[in-house]
């Protein structure tokens, strides 16, 4: 990963490229984001306990943040569908 500085992430670095490079991330992040809070204030999922809320159609494609587009995945199932969507491009 690029923004990794002995094993760790470095947010600043990731957060300057974001903004110059990629300003359309941002905004797709604070989307996942806002599913995220979604989910936990429904009680579905809690900060930290290692599940991902997963888009079934991706943001990129249209998906909103409708709770019918929503799901909750473990974190391996939703890296290993993502590794498969960038695999295939």
């Amino acid at each position: 990963m690029p923004f990794m500085k002995d094993g760790k992430r470095d947010y600043a670095k990731e957060k300057k490229w974001e903004k110059e490079e990629k300003p359309s991330r941002a905004k797709d992040r604070a989307q996942r984001m806002r599913a995220r809070r979604k989910l936990e204030k429904e009680g579905v999922v809690e900060k930290g306990d290692g599940k991902h809320v997963d888009h079934k159609k991706t943001i990129k494609s249209g998906g909103s943040n409708a709770r019918s587009n929503l799901k909750v995945t473990s974190a391996k199932a939703n890296l290993k569908k993502e590794a498969k969507r960038k695999a295939s491009k």
